[in-house]
């Protein structure tokens, strides 16, 4: 137990570390850095660290002590209450009995963190804590604070309570306002080393050996991500992909024809399921950016489809720059259309008649 357990970012381990040993610790941090990192569950580690009973003094935890354990008790209750309140269906009694703890996790209930969550913090902020030496809120997604709580988070930033640390969590720290960063300690993430990742895979078996190399490739640093990489779901979710390419790119052909059923199929498949749309368009950008790289000569060891370089390489080789750069277009549209009620496979339909054209044009790449 304990920060040994943390994976990557060594730097922010060491950071918070001596700042728990210290005991000298900002009004307020800032972790930053991409999504699936650590961000957050290291944010909860250092709330440990700060109570540990044994190793407070080392700037570490136990997770076994009476407040490691009641730390994990809060945690508990935060997150079932965040969980009913976001199934809350009257608005106005969302925010209704906010009772914070001495370590309390704050997100967005829902698409925002409201008014009264920030209020409510505003006002325990400044208390002494009922059972923990130090207090400490975890504000995750920090860039989703409602613009009407904004001036009140400042105000506890520019007053610094002297038993509350705040740590504030979000991918970008240039999606907070300027005096909300300039008034924080910024503890920048970055994503997991490769090889870090691949160990993670090993250890836990669930990734069969062979596609361990895309799963690597897939998450891109991400622990999060890699925890729940699933290789089955990510191969059905990118067949359709594969299908759509093939049938626009398969050939260098000029004359041959097109595979009416073949390409409408995929197209439908692609659009079918709404729900996992976002993910569905994800996967077809890794496919774009393969496609590019490999169009410029660039080797499989900057692919993300490790797998696919053959392939990719008669796609892009079929397709040229034309064609990659309609590719895109129709992603990007599929992406601004998302949140419309809009039937996403006539856009598809559109975009695999405007790479057959383009298919038809000689290449322009290497």
């Amino acid at each position: 137990m304990g920060f040994e357990s943390f994976l990557g970012n060594a730097k922010a381990v060491e950071a918070i570390r001596a700042m728990a040993a210290s005991g000298r610790v900002p009004g307020a941090l800032l972790f930053t850095g991409p999504d699936g990192v650590g961000k957050k569950t290291l944010a909860l580690m250092f709330a440990k660290a700060m109570n540990c009973e044994r190793l407070a003094a080392q700037g570490d935890f136990c997770g076994e002590c009476a407040r490691c354990r009641k730390a994990d008790e809060m945690l508990a209750a935060t997150r079932e209450d965040l969980a009913r309140r976001r199934e809350t269906k009257d608005a106005q009694r969302r925010a209704e009995g906010l009772v914070y703890f001495d370590l309390q996790l704050i997100e967005p209930i829902t698409r925002f963190i409201l008014i009264d969550q920030i209020r409510e913090l505003r006002h325990v902020a400044y208390t002494w804590p009922f059972e923990f030496p130090h207090r400490l809120f975890v504000i995750d997604e920090a860039q989703a604070i409602h613009w009407q709580a904004i001036d009140l988070l400042l105000k506890v930033l520019e007053e610094p309570p002297e038993t509350t640390t705040l740590i504030l969590v979000c991918p970008n720290a240039y999606e907070l306002r300027p005096t909300i960063r300039s008034r924080c300690r910024l503890i920048p993430f970055q994503p997991v080393d490769d090889s870090q990742i691949a160990e993670l895979l090993a250890r836990e078996g669930r990734v069969p050996k062979p596609q361990r190399a895309l799963a690597v490739r897939v998450v891109a640093g991400s622990v999060a991500k890699a925890k729940a990489f699933d290789a089955a779901e990510f191969e059905q979710r990118r067949r359709p992909w594969l299908a759509f390419l093939d049938a626009v790119a398969g050939s260098r052909d000029a004359a041959r024809a097109p595979d009416w059923k073949a390409l409408f199929d995929s197209t439908k498949a692609l659009a079918e399921d709404r729900d996992a749309f976002e993910e569905t368009l994800r996967t077809g950008y890794s496919l774009l950016r393969d496609l590019a790289g490999t169009l410029e000569g660039g080797s499989d060891a900057s692919l993300v489809n490790v797998d696919l370089y053959p392939r990719l390489k008669a796609w892009a080789a079929r397709l040229g720059l034309q064609g990659i750069e309609t590719l895109k277009d129709g992603l990007d549209q599929a992406y601004r259309l998302q949140v419309r009620n809009v039937n996403q496979q006539l856009g598809f339909d559109t975009l695999a008649v405007e790479l057959l054209n383009a298919a038809t044009t000689p290449p322009t790449g290497k």
